[in-house]
This record gives C-alpha cells, sequence and structure tokens, in this order.
C-alpha cells in the first residue's frame, strides 16, 4: 500500500538514486530467495500427502502443517500440486510456473464449459440484464486469466504476485455475483464450472502469502516521476490530448481521445479535460497503460452517467468511469452517476487497475458510489459522497485526506459508508481510511449511519486518525 505521506518534497537526483539501487538489491534477493522458499513450501505439502508414512520426513511435515494451516482449502492444494514434483530435475523456477499454471489451465478449461454450455448458450438477447452479466462475467474471466498470466513473470516480487493472484480471485468472484443477482440458477451453474479454479488460485495465494510473510515484500508503488506529475500545475504541463466540450480542444470526447493511446506503453500518456460535463461512460481498458488525465477541478470538469442495476447493467459495468489499465492517475476531476437512490447499484468510479490514483476528484452518487475493485490503488484529497456501501470491493486501497460524505438514502435505508470484500484470508486486501473528515450532507437527519459492514468472511477496514461527527452510529 501506499506510504501516509507520499507527496513530501524530494531531492530528486539523490531520491531516484537509493531508489533504484534498492530496488536492485531487492529484486535479486527476492528472486533467489522466494524460489528457494516458494519450493520448500510445494515440495513440503506434496510430499507430505503422499509420504504420510514415511518417519523420516519430520521436516516435510512440518513445512505441509505449517502451510495446510494457512491455506483454507488444503485438500484442493494437495490435489493440485502433488502432480508437480513428479520430476526430480525440476527446476525451482519450472516448478512454480507449473504451480500457476495448474490455475491458468483451470480457469481456461472452466470458461470453456460455462460459456459453452447450453445453459448460456440459450441466453437470449431479448433478456438484457442476464445477457449483460454474462458478458461482464466474460470480461472478468479475461482479467483473471491476465492477472494469473502476470503471476508467471520472473520479474515479479512476491508482493505483486500476491496482489495480481487476490485481484484474480476478486474477478472470479465477481463474475458469479454477477451471474447470481441476474439469476439465481446460472450464478450456481458458474460457481459450479469455477469452483476448482477458485480453489487453485486461492492455493497458489496461500504459498505466495507465506513465502512473503518469511521474506518481507510491499513497498512504496508510486515513483518520483509520478509524485512530481500530482504536483506540477497544469499551466506547466506537456499534454498528448485535449479534450474539450466546446470544440476547443483535439477531441470533443473522452473516449475518441482514449483511441489514441498506445497498447501497453510504459511512457505516460498525458490527456487534458478541459472544463464542462462529459456524457459519457468512459472505459480505460486493459491494454491501456500509464494514462494520466488532468481536469480543471473535481467540480467543473465533470464526467456524468446513469448507468444502473434496475435498468438491467451488472454493478460491475455500470460505472461512469472505469478503469483497468494498469497504472493510471488521474487529478482534478469529478464522476457521477445521476441513477438516484431508487435505481440500486449505480457506481460513480470503478477501477480494478493495479496502481491507481486519483487525486483531488469527486465521486458522487448513491448506492455504491466508489468501487475499489482489486489491485493496488490510492486517493488522496477527493470528495466521496453516497448512501448504501458507497465504498466498497476488494481493492488494497488507501483512502487518505478525503471528505466522507454521507447523503440522505431512501426512505427505509440505512447508510453505510464501506462493504469491504475480503473471501480469503491471505489476500492483501482492505480498506484503509486515513486522516479523512466524515460528516454528513446537509440534509441528512433520522437516518443511522455506520462506518462499515463485513460483507464477506474475511472483510478487512481500518479507519485511522480521522475526524468524524456525532452522527455515526456507536455501534459501528
Amino acid at each position: 500500500m501506499a506510504s501516509p505521506n507520499p507527496y513530501g518534497k524530494l531531492n530528486e537526483a539523490d531520491q531516484e538514486r537509493l531508489v533504484a539501487r534498492r530496488k536492485t538489491r531487492r529484486h535479486i534477493t527476492v528472486i533467489a530467495l522466494s524460489s528457494i522458499v516458494l519450493v520448500a513450501i510445494i515440495v513440503a505439502a506434496a510430499v507430505g500427502a503422499t509420504q504420510t508414512r514415511d518417519n523420516n520426513n519430520n521436516n516435510n511435515n512440518k513445512y505441509a502443517g505449517g502451510l495446510l494451516r494457512r491455506d483454507p482449502l488444503p485438500d484442493s492444494c494437495y490435489t493440485s500440486l502433488s502432480p508437480l514434483v513428479k520430476s526430480r530435475h525440476i527446476s525451482p523456477h519450472e516448478l512454480y510456473k507449473l504451480s500457476l499454471q495448474v490455475s491458468v489451465d483451470e480457469l481456461s478449461r472452466a470458461a470453456d464449459g460455462f460459456f459453452g454450455s447450453p445453459t448460456v448458450k440459450k441466453v437470449v438477447v431479448a433478456d438484457n440484464r442476464t445477457l449483460a452479466a454474462v458478458e461482464s462475467c466474460r470480461k472478468l474471466f479475461f482479467l483473471a486469466l491476465d492477472h494469473l498470466s502476470d503471476c508467471a513473470s520472473s520479474a515479479a516480487g512476491l508482493h505483486d504476485l500476491r496482489t495480481w493472484l487476490s485481484a484474480a480471485g476478486t474477478c472470479q468472484q465477481t463474475c458469479v455475483d454477477d451471474l447470481s443477482a441476474a439469476d439465481a440458477a446460472l450464478g450456481s451453474l458458474a460457481e459450479g464450472h469455477f469452483r476448482n479454479c477458485t480453489e487453485y488460485t486461492s492455493n497458489s495465494l496461500a504459498l505466495v502469502s507465506a513465502a512473503e510473510e518469511a521474506l518481507g515484500g510491499g513497498g512504496e508503488w508510486m515513483t518520483a516521476g509520478e509524485r512530481r506529475m500530482l504536483e506540477t500545475p497544469t499551466g506547466l504541463m506537456m499534454f498528448d490530448a485535449v479534450v474539450a466540450s466546446n470544440g476547443s480542444g483535439n477531441y470533443t470526447t473522452i473516449a475518441a481521445a482514449l483511441k489514441m493511446v498506445p497498447v501497453k506503453s510504459m511512457k505516460r500518456f498525458v490527456v487534458y479535460v478541459k472544463k464542462g460535463i462529459y456524457f459519457e461512460n468512459v472505459r480505460i481498458e486493459k491494454m491501456m497503460w500509464n494514462v494520466t488525465m488532468v481536469g480543471d477541478g473535481k467540480d467543473t470538469t465533470i464526467v456524468s452517467g446513469r448507468l444502473n442495476y434496475v435498468d438491467g447493467t451488472p454493478t460491475f459495468q455500470s460505472a461512469t468511469f472505469a478503469v483497468m489499465g494498469q497504472g493510471f492517475m488521474a487529478r482534478d476531476m469529478g464522476f457521477i452517476n445521476t441513477a438516484g437512490p431508487s435505481k440500486g447499484q449505480a457506481v460513480a468510479l470503478m477501477s480494478t487497475a493495479d496502481r491507481s490514483v486519483f487525486h483531488r476528484c469527486k465521486m458522487d452518487a448513491y448506492q455504491d458510489t466508489l468501487y475499489p475493485h482489486a489491485n493496488r490503488q490510492f486517493y488522496r484529497e477527493c470528495d466521496i459522497s453516497g448512501t448504501v456501501d458507497f465504498i466498497f470491493g476488494n481493492a488494497a486501497v488507501v483512502i487518505q485526506n478525503c471528505n466522507i460524505i454521507p447523503k440522505l438514502p431512501m426512505r427505509g435505508q440505512t447508510n453505510t459508508i464501506t462493504a469491504q470484500g475480503k473471501k480469503d484470508p491471505n489476500q492483501n486486501t482492505g480498506i484503509s481510511i486515513q486522516n479523512c473528515v466524515i460528516r454528513p450532507a446537509a440534509n441528512l437527519t433520522g437516518v443511522d449511519t455506520f462506518l462499515g459492514r463485513p460483507w464477506r468472511n474475511y472483510s478487512t477496514t481500518v479507519f485511522l486518525q480521522n475526524q468524524m461527527e456525532g452522527f455515526i452510529d456507536p455501534r459501528g
């Protein structure tokens, strides 16, 4: 997660040299040690399962016992990993890649079985809600597959691996959630098809989690250059595209400007969005890496939409502004969903992008306003307002120095600020809200307001050093 104060002034040249040296040492150490520890854990688990009668395997059994305590699905873990140790000449790197391949292969097989099943093929175009849920599930499947594929990268550190495995599991669960909301029988069918791959992903996550705790991991993921960009005045920035609704820029819509973003670019593509209200549903697709979007202010550059659950759009697809491409940054923009409280889930901003940052932005809706879905995210000096579960998801997210504003809900509803979605104890996810001001909207009276609710079995939310007024229910 982000450090508590990521915007402190830097001696930039010295800081970048120091960070480079630390990264090089840490990179070499983590690759070497993580390979050794992961192999020890995997071999111990598999051998412990197949040779439990051997009294000479005390050390292996000790490792296996430790792994079993970490893994919520020990039987599945043994079943999936036992084939990996049949070869005595396999290298540590090959062994770890094979363990991930079990998850990838099973996810691909399950997707082929589900999307190719007669039940799914019979979903007709006229059934808009169910059809939209199927398409949402398909998109989430590819996101999960991408995250598992990223985990096979030899350059990835343990914290990266744990983040991406957590995200893969979250994508699979969200697919089932969206389908279940549209059609309970179809949701059950998907859950059955995806059960094994969900378990195998959880097994890999348990291994990486144990290794990370043994070796350490984490650290800052924002670069000095990214911090500088968030502090640079708009007038001093260079832009790759300028969007203006009045025609004074290169493009009149944000969607048109995004067509110019290079695929998986390591260089930042900077878009300036001039003041105005943009009535469009924007999608930063997963191949659009390192996009930066800068507006004229959270109350003057506004993206507005009204997609919602009641009218047939799955929650994951309802966002006015959705981010899937890694490394996204936004500054001085507003994102709103105007569907209203009677329309149920209606997301203003959804991000499932790793290392996404939002600075001086506004997110305004009613139910499910801000959806930090998965991966690492950071929000600073933002205004976030809503009613039911208006900050929810399963990202590793820090919300810092923000205004959090519960609004008046529908009659009979109760306000809950957060609903965190951790389902696996080894996921490195949670909502951290630090140094924020939590205050009611001007018209909020006579309504119970809670800091949050446990959406899943391992929901994790922390409120730290915040200012709260007396309207928060003392029960939580």
